[in-house]
């Protein structure tokens, strides 16, 4: 598919002599090729042996659906994928580096800007929630170093998207999160003599866990969360040296 565009507005890319396959955006049916393109080379770019370049050329092809139809159906869909594979690419840069010498909050930070202009364009629509997810990334720590600032942190951070983002494809996830979260403060509010703190944890990870449970039952992040609550019933620690 070759496509008179760029991912970057100021550099264009107007470099084939044939005005064969190109799209424009008067072709019929232009956005829904563009995105047919995008997903194929989105999913070139999922295969092990995969052509090299094949994730910025769907990225750059999702991004032009928007940039070119911005009131068609699969616009939103397109800016979203678009953002979620910089973010993929910027995060698995951003893991590959080594870890030594980070204090617990120096995490570096994925670049938000397409993120938020999928919130900008599109609010109020699942798109924009999910964006609105993928952005808690740069609000986690690096490592909580076995103390409880950290996950009490996230864990609040992720119950208030899942309480305000409820219809989210993202808030069965986020719930989850915060009771994972929730589950290891018990273990480690008692290395930190905070038994009172142990106990409410406890009790914070099974509401969540019910929350999961009993608003998204069909989801894998339910069941996980079922499995999360047994293990809290029995008393079963789920973070730390003792964990099983």
């Amino acid at each position: 598919m070759q496509v008179l565009a760029s991912v970057t507005p100021e550099k264009d890319v107007t470099g084939w002599i044939l005005n064969k396959g190109i799209v424009h955006i008067d072709t019929p049916d232009g956005p829904k090729v563009l995105f047919g393109a995008a997903a194929e080379s989105e999913l070139e770019a999922s295969r092990r042996n995969g052509r090299k370049g094949a994730a910025d050329d769907a990225r750059r092809l999702y991004y032009r659906v928007f940039d070119y139809f911005p009131k068609s159906d699969v616009a939103g869909e397109a800016l979203y994928r678009a953002a979620d594979i910089l973010w993929q690419i910027e995060a698995a840069d951003i893991n590959s580096r080594p870890a030594r010498n980070r204090e617990v909050m120096d995490r570096p930070e994925i670049t938000e800007d397409y993120m938020r202009l999928v919130r900008k364009k599109f609010p109020g629509t699942k798109w924009a929630d999910m964006a609105e997810f993928h952005m808690i990334d740069n609000k986690l720590c690096n490592d909580w170093l076995g103390e409880s600032k950290c996950p009490d942190k996230e864990a609040n951070i992720y119950e208030k998207y899942a309480y305000d983002h409820p219809d989210s494809p993202n808030a069965a996830e986020a719930m989850y999160d915060a009771a994972y979260r929730r589950a290891a403060l018990i273990e480690i509010y008692k290395t930190e003599q905070k038994p009172k703190d142990s106990d409410k944890s406890r009790e914070q990870a099974k509401a969540d866990c019910n929350v999961a449970v009993t608003k998204y039952p069909t989801t894998d992040w339910a069941y996980r969360a079922r499995a999360l609550a047994f293990m809290i019933d029995q008393g079963i620690p789920t973070y730390g040296s003792g964990r099983q």
